[in-house]
């Protein structure tokens, strides 16, 4: 009976990759010829929407040396597809393009899909530091097909030699650790990802049980991160100084995270760590942009002094920080929220979220937080999705309030009311009818004051509206 080993002993190893290294070495210097010629300079194809200006802020070259190293004398003339020498590169030659960062890579795990060195590759994108990438950066790399040629990933297992990794993986150590920048397969680090020859088959910097990463994008002020994770078993993490709650979802583990109206624009690390289907947990950083909503000043509002008195709105702050605070793993809605007033006038709101606020001529330390519907004293008030109410009471500042627990840390709000229709504990369907709009409150007339708030962060509704989450 003949019976076979997954993994070979060391000495048939040993023998093993003595016979492939040389053809290995042939395989690829055949490869390396059997390309097609190389530009002598950096070239980059001009493509849609390009101009000589944005091109040279992207090279981080002038205009002007661009124009005359490619003999241009109307910037107006560029068609796509025009080839333009990139001058200033010295060292580099061949095509080069712009594409965006994504979620699951690094300047490690880039420079090694690319067969740049990180030097290089540094040099090529103006780096001082890997902290200047962020997920959505536009990055310039080598053009084409080499990212299928470096993209199959493989992880060291803690303990294992590089010599069985390769073997397993049909290569030799020292290809393995010149493909990836590595001098010698003893600097190859254990759980560190790989590439290895072959179609890109996820993250470049993620373990290869990880089929996908994503986020959307582009994370503005009041916007929802919707953070997402393929083949991780369990996840954790951080972003913005809050810690994400994941859930299972189809196939992956998602996250939701609000971004306040006040952050600072600016580059903040999402921080994750991901339990593998062997049980070990990996550890991934990689930064997110956030962007400035663009909220307008709205003109100095008057309302009664007692309304702005911190100790009347500081103890209500707090009640609906902690009423929205708790994570309900189920989640309850299902699609895009609907609206919480009648159609008839769905699509009039006389005071939108963001926008920057003065009450009684103080500074502009205030911010509006939901999105206002134009109503009358008794018009209709829904539920805008499936969930269970947590509280329904009156309050100084918010008047009649309702809140609701829409599950995922996911809740929405609604103010001002002149009656309330339901009561805590009660469970209720997108559409329902909740309560009726009034004037109660710090306000300067009857209107509904409606808000979400995820993972402890109040959001635009408007998003919530018109999009489907997750």
């Amino acid at each position: 009976m003949c019976q076979t080993n997954d993994r070979l002993r060391p000495a048939q190893i040993l023998l093993w990759v003595s016979s492939v290294i040389l053809l290995s070495l042939l395989l690829f210097k055949s490869a390396a010829y059997a390309q097609e010629p190389t530009p002598e300079a950096p070239v980059y194809r001009v493509q849609s929407g390009d101009t000589l200006w944005s091109i040279a802020l992207r090279f981080g070259v002038s205009v002007d040396a661009l124009a005359e190293a490619n003999g241009i004398s109307d910037p107006g003339q560029l068609v796509v597809g025009q080839e333009l020498i990139i001058p200033g590169l010295t060292g580099f030659s061949g095509y080069l393009e712009a594409r965006e960062m994504p979620l699951g890579e690094t300047e490690r795990s880039l420079s090694r899909k690319y067969g740049i060195s990180r030097d290089a590759f540094a040099r090529l994108n103006r780096l001082t530091s890997p902290m200047q990438l962020y997920a959505g950066d536009s990055l310039i790399l080598p053009e084409g097909g080499t990212d299928s040629l470096l993209g199959r990933r493989v992880a060291l297992e803690v303990g294992e030699p590089p010599l069985v990794a390769a073997a397993m993986e049909g290569t030799n150590p020292w290809v393995l650790a010149l493909q990836n920048g590595a001098a010698s397969p003893s600097l190859l680090l254990p759980s560190d990802v790989l590439l290895l020859p072959g179609e890109a088959d996820g993250p470049g910097a993620l373990p290869p049980s990880v089929a996908d990463a994503q986020v959307t994008a582009p994370l503005i002020q009041g916007g929802t991160a919707v953070i997402r994770v393929e083949a991780a078993s369990e996840a954790q993490g951080t972003f913005l100084g809050r810690a994400l709650h994941f859930f299972p979802f189809e196939s992956a583990m998602v996250a939701l995270q609000g971004v306040h109206a006040l952050q600072e624009p600016g580059v903040y690390p999402l921080q994750m760590r991901l339990r593998l289907p062997d049980g070990t947990w990996f550890t991934f950083e990689q930064a997110l942009p956030v962007y400035a909503g663009d909220y307008p000043y709205d003109p100095p509002i008057y309302v009664p002094p007692d309304t702005l008195d911190p100790a009347i709105t500081k103890p209500e702050d707090e009640q609906l920080a902690s009423l929205t605070a708790p994570i309900t793993p189920e989640k309850r809605w299902d699609g895009g929220f609907v609206s919480p007033v009648d159609e008839a006038y769905a699509d009039c709101w006389p005071s939108r979220y963001g926008d920057r606020r003065s009450y009684n001529d103080s500074g502009y330390i205030y911010f509006h937080t939901g999105l206002d519907f134009c109503g009358q004293v008794g018009y209709n008030i829904y539920a805008a999705a499936d969930g269970v109410v947590v509280f329904a009471g009156e309050t100084v500042v918010r008047g009649n309030m309702t809140v609701i627990d829409h599950g995922w840390g996911v809740y929405t709000v609604y103010m001002h009311q002149s009656k309330m229709l339901v009561q805590a504990g009660d469970t209720v369907q997108a559409g329902q009818l909740i309560g009726l709009v009034g004037a109660t409150g710090r306000v300067t007339g009857p209107h509904l004051h409606f808000e979400v708030w995820v993972n402890g962060v109040q959001v635009d509704p408007w998003f919530w509206l018109t999009n489907v989450y997750p």
